[in-house]
């Protein structure tokens, strides 16, 4: 068999289930989750695959030693810690697993966008500072809404098929995907999108193209005030745009799973400051870019993985398909 000759090294945690998935025992497997980034291009050396999550930026500097590198597999949805330009001129391929952790976005998206509707984080702050704020926590309700979700892949998707339960109408547009249309999802362009929707749900890797994509010019394209929601990446927004919107009353309620810079603890002065006028506001809700992270889609990025590098080695069952659409679609 092929898998005898492979070798495969993982840098970052996976659930022990990976191990256990048929025909992984026919691999040389390297197991270093405690790996530091500084150790990780001397460990890629007669290694075939590489395993990551977000410990390293995998471009030509961290390959430097990586002679038999062929496959490079993401534990996530994203791939903009990947030098993907690299990766394809050098003939290294590369997946996701975008569509192993798309129902806990999913549900940390609606989690989020109640709590904006309802006020609950700062009604549970306030309650627990033994202030009881009825008429100032007067809830929105989600029931007739219009909710444009940028990014139709994985868990713009699973997003939208959530929401059903709710009778909102759902506008989606992608960029690099059409024909997804339905009764229910009405495939659209950003100008309705800006003309209608009174939510904003973001969905969508972070390019070149993206980055940035929600500033100032963005948000008065909106016919009207709404909310937003980013469980993608931070750098998709541009912070200081969204807290100038949020000041004028363009930007109504701003949810976040993700931020520009996630070390919060190494923050220059400015964006220090940044953060902590975000922090001001109490029509903001944050969380530590858990979106994606539950116990299910821990275990479900590991069978992903498993199952992708096994096909990837068979050559009867290319994965063509399932690996163009998880490298554009998060």
């Amino acid at each position: 068999m092929i898998g005898d000759k492979i070798n495969i090294v993982i840098i970052d945690d996976l659930h022990p289930c990976f191990f256990e998935q048929s025909g992984m025992e026919n691999y040389r497997i390297t197991y270093l989750p405690l790996i530091s980034p500084e150790q990780v291009p001397a460990a890629l050396f007669d290694q075939h695959v590489l395993v990551v999550r977000s410990k390293v930026y995998v471009d030509e500097v961290l390959c430097k030693n990586a002679n038999a590198l062929r496959l490079v597999a993401r534990a996530g949805s994203g791939v903009d810690n990947l030098d993907t330009p690299w990766l394809d001129a050098n003939n290294i391929h590369w997946f996701n697993t975008g569509e192993a952790n798309s129902q806990a976005v999913a549900e940390q998206t609606l989690g989020m966008l109640l709590s904006l509707m309802a006020n609950i984080t700062k009604a549970d702050r306030e309650v627990r500072n033994h202030r009881w704020a009825r008429e100032e926590n007067r809830g929105d309700e989600l029931h007739g809404k219009t909710i444009g979700i940028i990014g139709y892949g994985n868990t713009g998707s699973r997003f939208a098929k959530i929401l059903k339960g709710f009778d909102v109408t759902v506008l989606a547009y992608d960029k690099y995907k059409t024909g997804f249309g339905d009764g229910y999802i009405k495939e659209t362009d950003m100008e309705e999108i800006f003309e209608k929707a009174e939510i904003v749900s973001l969905h969508i890797p972070l390019t070149n193209e993206t980055r940035h994509l929600v500033n100032t010019v963005f948000v008065n394209q909106f016919s009207h005030p709404f909310r937003l929601l980013n469980l993608s990446r931070g750098g998709i927004v541009n912070t200081e745009d969204v807290i100038n919107a949020i000041e004028t009353q363009r930007i109504i309620g701003f949810a976040t799973d993700v931020l520009e810079n996630e070390r919060i603890n190494q923050f220059n002065n400015s964006e220090a400051v940044v953060f902590n006028k975000l922090l001001s506001f109490t029509n903001v809700v944050l969380t530590p870019h858990v979106g994606g992270w539950t116990y299910q889609s821990y275990r479900n990025i590991s069978v992903s993985l498993a199952t992708k590098i096994t096909e990837y080695y068979n050559p009867s069952e290319p994965l063509e398909k399932g690996f163009k659409e998880a490298q554009k679609f998060p």
